[in-house]
């Protein structure tokens, strides 16, 4: 099984299951770091990264745009796309995501995710931005978003979303050992044809790295944390044949 086919999307995208300051009481986290060192690696002018932070998915909470401004504080230049206009940070022109060098995406609701960046024209800027140079990251929602299809509890029970981006070819399953029901839904639904293929499972703190459209590591911050391809005859570990 394949865990990853061209697109014709052309740039960086890193996907979490879960992790991340998201689910760190300290709001360190080791994925975050790395992350942050790709974002230096791309940025020639010798300053702390830029990096925005885009919490669509949680109706911009502020709790959780407070938690990413404290976990990033003094480790780069901290920004946030708001699209609800949330005080002090208001609205934002999307345009602003073509400047940064990394974009996170929070986790919540991605049916709503998406219907709100379509309609601002979010997902155009993002894709610009990332030809440009600029990495993508996301957690749960901002994982699904980049795949064809994903499954999603954005309805209630879990449940499979065919209308991803499809930046990234096939369905994805964040939490996929942390939350009951997320492993057999989405083998299910694999095998039945409602999701397409392949299917990308990921675990709470483990991430899959994509360089354009294709698989090409695994990054975790926990020794049982790991990501799977999931096809119509059974899964397979792709934690054991990406680097780490």
């Amino acid at each position: 099984m394949s865990a990853s086919e061209p697109t014709g999307f052309r740039g960086t995208i890193a996907a979490l299951g879960g992790g991340g300051f998201s689910m760190s009481e300290t709001g360190e986290s080791a994925i975050d770091d790395e992350l942050l060192q790709m974002a230096s690696r791309r940025n020639t002018a010798s300053q702390l990264p830029r990096v925005c932070f885009v919490p669509t998915a949680s109706g911009d909470s502020r709790d959780y745009i407070e938690r990413f401004e404290a976990a990033f504080k003094g480790r780069a230049q901290t920004h946030v796309l708001s699209l609800f206009g949330q005080s002090p940070w208001d609205y934002q022109d999307p345009s602003m995501l073509l400047d940064m060098d990394l974009i996170y995406v929070g986790g919540g609701s991605t049916a709503n995710l998406l219907s709100l960046w379509r309609r601002h024209g979010v997902d155009d800027k993002l894709r610009g931005a990332a030809a440009g140079g600029t990495i993508l990251a996301g957690i749960s929602a901002g994982a699904n978003c980049w795949f064809e299809a994903s499954s999603t509890d954005s309805f209630g029970p879990l449940a499979p979303l065919n209308d991803g981006l499809g930046f990234l070819r096939g369905s994805a399953c964040p939490h996929f050992h942390g939350e009951p029901g997320r492993e057999e839904s989405f083998q299910e639904w694999i095998v039945q044809g409602r999701l397409p293929v392949p299917g990308i499972a990921i675990d709470d703190h483990a991430a899959v790295v994509y360089e354009d459209g294709r698989a090409t590591s695994v990054m975790v911050e926990s020794a049982e944390a790991k990501a799977f391809v999931v096809g119509r005859e059974g899964m397979h570990d792709l934690s054991a044949d990406a680097p780490r």
